[in-house]
């Protein structure tokens, strides 16, 4: 069958793809060997992405205040209203808040439309939250927002450093790379982490900073190569210019590092000239973010290891389309192709688009803009492709903006996420293997992403959705466009015009491909692999700029003397509306953990597998509670996927406050204060059901806290709560029910049987244990086992308890693979491989079968590599 050739709709790797349909809404999904991301490989988000096609939960036909209305309907009132808005408040009272989701295209159009023709820079994504602070560090640095390192550059690097990156869970592609250079070259790692991660076990020296100690420690190194006299001074002379007083300025000032693994870091450093410094979220999200970014590009255009081969600062993006947001203006700090707001700039854009009136100066940042919702200034917000009211920060003052709001409209392809309960107009747009486009990925190649689905119910593109209503609201001409590869020519005319060599972003020998050449377009990278070798940078006098930066302020108070850090799990994705649908991706995490050292669990009298409330200044919410050295003492860390969809705790958008870099507006999501209190639920239990768990008016009262997660055949509720246990039997669906109740000890075993098959059942407890969950999720989907057994909650004749699923791919769990260690005596993962299967085809799961091998994985000790 026809197979096509696309992109990942997850991480900034941007890994190609091939896809099979094996039915309307089914595809088989391989990597594509002759992309030049990935090679062919893929992590388990992209291995599954097949699971996650479906139309469950899809929003597919659009709707003004939740009745179903034909496009024209809506969008005539999309457009009446913001025009409306535009006529009584101006163009500053409306915003658009976009997301590193959209394509190229859609992200072009609806720059376009905001800033070149209502005229207001209130256009602003999500990417603000994820990459701002590494845009605003390449333009103070290089004069220009480029990334000046290639993939390739990791392969022939012999030193990689990892800063703010758990990169074997949250760019695993891109780890297998680090891995083949390390096992082919024995390249170095080091990892720059407070927390010890997957990642971070697996380096040769690892550094647990303390959090926003990232510009002291690379301000010291810094220091320490002038002051041995390890500076590239012939670069430095030619390609690079600094400031009066510069030098000077590079006191030293504390870290927080053990001098022990400072002087391993220091000597690694200065014994390796091809480095690549690899950073991403715990660099970005900080309220120092770009001085970070700028203290990690200062070390190496001070020692000249930029514009080499296996040498370089490297920015790594966190969404798919981040980078193609970032060409095209989708910031509100900035126009389309890579221009600012001077004069001349300025009217360059709006000559090339031809438009009525140009925004005069940057618009509101993503904080600011919500911030804007809430106190009435903007009074109609257009969001496309995001869930601001669980991603922002101090979600809920976002949720309370977006509720007093005259007009919010949402564009999504989701019908019910956190923040489509609070539109008025809602958009079908089309989803992942629908839509057709191009993405930029971290290492600036340009991809196709194409659809092979059919196209269902109402939805549309989304760039489709904003010419319409543009169109609609009197600028027909300016937003003709037939097809995607209209407005691709259009883009990349707009990147040569008038360039002449002043920008690196340059891809307008592309303006004029044919709509053919367009649909077979084959990955292509702009500024080449190494942007900068010839030691020339986008600046007035050619050389790039070494930039003053200052150590971070103390964050935590006495009343929140924690520090809560927060990331990503390995096979989940942002809000989980995708993610959530597979089976096995949810599998890995089945709830929302708050990790925590010993000591601060001990003091919190909370123990491992109890809930615990967190609570910051701008709120709170709870999780469960994984007990981990891991994690340092006065340290903690919770994810950030779950929403209300999930769960009625892990939101943590609740929890981080409005603090963020002063340059770039990005928040800082990785040092929060706070503290932990145990939250003591009189009982505790879980329900298999086939039917997602919705708990209604009757039930609500009772709960504590309820978490649920996609299982083969249903979902698994967890769930904790107070008050009598009988009325939770309003849970299981109608059938035929068995149970057994102790009211007495407030004890519940019940179970619905429907055709020969459980349909549901249910487990509560007061103070007994439960029984494991993974074989009564298996009677899903086989015929029922004897009403004894399913009271039970285990078969008479059980199989052995596998333990938590490791590797998805081949479901095989902990207990499975450390038994087999030990009696096969296995000594590495390939022979985990080859026993087992697990860790042979995403190989997302590799850096844990690697942590359960015997003995030490490497030298970590300082010792080992200073001497």
């Amino acid at each position: 069958m026809t197979i096509t050739r696309t992109t990942c709709p997850y991480c900034g790797v941007g890994c190609g793809i091939k896809a099979r349909l094996t039915g309307e809404r089914e595809a088989a999904i391989t990597g594509d060997p002759d992309h030049p991301a990935n090679a062919g490989k893929l992590c388990s988000k992209g291995t599954h992405l097949g699971e996650t096609i479906g139309l469950e939960g899809r929003l597919l036909h659009p709707e003004i205040d939740g009745q179903r209305v034909s496009w024209d309907q809506a969008i005539g009132h999309v457009a009446d209203r913001f025009a409306a808005t535009i006529a009584e408040h101006g163009p500053e009272s409306v915003a658009f808040y976009v997301s590193g989701q959209l394509l190229t295209e859609d992200y072009y159009v609806a720059n376009k439309m905001m800033k070149g023709f209502i005229g207001t820079a209130n256009i602003d994504t999500n990417s603000r939250l994820c990459m701002a602070s590494a845009v605003s560090a390449h333009v103070r640095a290089f004069g220009e927002d480029v990334v000046p390192c290639s993939y390739s550059d990791l392969d022939e690097a012999n030193l990689i450093i990892l800063v703010g990156s758990n990169t074997a869970w949250c760019h695993p592609v891109v780890w297998q790379r680090i891995e083949a250079a390390r096992a082919t070259r024995g390249t170095k790692l080091v990892v720059i982490d407070p927390r010890r991660t997957e990642t971070a076990e697996r380096a040769d020296l690892h550094i647990p900073i303390t959090p926003d100690g990232d510009v002291a420690l690379f301000r010291n190194l810094l220091a320490h190569m002038r002051d041995q006299d390890l500076l590239d001074h012939g670069f430095l002379q030619e390609s690079v210019s600094a400031p009066s007083g510069f030098w000077d300025g590079l006191s030293p000032c504390a870290d927080g590092v053990d001098e022990d693994l400072r002087r391993a870091f220091i000597a690694l450093f200065a014994a390796h000239p091809r480095t690549v410094t690899l950073f991403s979220q715990g660099v970005n999200q900080s309220t120092s973010g770009t001085d970070k970014a700028n203290a990690i590009i200062n070390l190496h255009l001070a020692t000249g290891r930029i514009g080499k081969p296996g040498a370089g600062p490297f920015s790594i993006t966190g969404q798919p389309n981040a980078m193609g947001g970032r060409e095209v203006g989708g910031l509100a700090s900035m126009l389309a192709a890579h221009m600012g707001f001077t004069d001349t700039e300025r009217d360059r854009v709006q000559r090339f688009w031809k438009s009525p009136t140009l925004c005069t100066e940057p618009g509101l940042k993503a904080v600011e803009m919500f911030d804007a919702v809430a106190d009435g200034r903007i009074k109609a917000i257009w969001i496309m492709a995001t869930n601001p009211a669980v991603s922002m920060p101090d979600a809920g003052d976002v949720r309370a903006a977006l509720a007093a709001c005259p007009l919010v409209v949402v564009s999504d392809c989701i019908a019910d996420t956190d923040t489509t309960r609070l539109a008025h107009v809602k958009l079908p747009a089309l989803a992942w293997g629908e839509k057709d486009g191009t993405v930029t990925n971290s290492e600036r190649t340009i991809s196709r992403q194409r659809g092979f689905l059919p196209v269902p119910g109402d939805a549309k593109p989304d760039w489709w959705i904003i010419a319409q209503i543009a169109a609609r609201m009197g600028w027909v001409d300016a937003f003709d466009y037939p097809n995607a590869a209209s407005i691709f020519r259009e883009y990349a005319a707009q990147t040569g015009f008038e360039n002449e060599g002043s920008r690196i972003l340059d891809i307008s020998d592309r303006a004029t491909i044919t709509d053919g050449a367009y649909d077979q377009l084959e990955p292509f990278q702009w500024g080449g692999a190494s942007p900068f070798s010839y030691g020339r940078y986008p600046t007035s006098d050619g050389k790039a700029r070494l930039v003053p930066v200052h150590p971070a302020a103390e964050r935590k108070t006495s009343d929140f003397p924690l520090r809560l850090n927060t990331g990503r799990y390995r096979d989940h994705w942002h809000t989980m509306t995708r993610t959530g649908l597979s089976p096995r991706l949810s599998q890995h995490r089945r709830e929302p953990l708050l990790e925590l050292h010993p000591e601060d669990a001990a003091d919190a009298s909370v123990g491992d597998g109890a809930l615990a409330r967190v609570e910051a200044a701008a709120g709170v919410s709870v999780y469960r509670v994984r007990v981990t050295d891991a994690q340092r003492p006065g340290e903690i860390f919770v994810p950030m996927h779950w929403t209300d969809q999930q769960s009625s705790g892990g939101r943590t958008g609740r929890l981080m406050g409005k603090d963020r870099d002063p340059l770039s507006g990005q928040p800082g999501f990785k040092n929060t204060p706070a503290r932990i209190a145990a939250l003591r639920p009189e009982w505790t239990g879980f329900l298999i059901t086939r039917d997602p768990f919705r708990p209604n008016d009757a039930i609500a009262p009772w709960l504590l806290y309820h978490t649920q997660v996609r299982t083969r055949g249903g979902w698994l509720v967890e769930l904790a709560g107070t008050g009598e246990t009988s009325a939770l039997l309003n849970l299981l669906p109608p059938g035929e029910r068995i149970e057994a109740v102790d009211a007495a000890r407030g004890s519940i075993r019940a179970a619905v049987l429907e055709n020969g098959h459980m349909a549901a059942a249910l487990f509560l407890t007061r103070d007994g244990s439960l029984p494991q969950r993974d074989w009564l999720i298996a009677q899903l989907d086989q015929a029922a086992a004897r009403p004894v057994e399913l009271l039970a909650g285990r078969a008479s004749d059980p199989v052995p308890d596998r333990g938590p699923i490791v590797c998805i791919c081949f479901d095989v769990g902990l207990h499975t693979i450390v038994e087999t260690i030990a009696r096969e005596a296995l000594t590495s993962v390939e022979a985990i491989g080859a026993a087992l299967s697990a860790g042979t085809n995403c190989g997302s799961c590799r850096p844990a079968l690697a942590a359960l091998l015997p003995g030490p994985l490497e030298s970590t000790s300082p010792k080992a590599i200073y001497g």
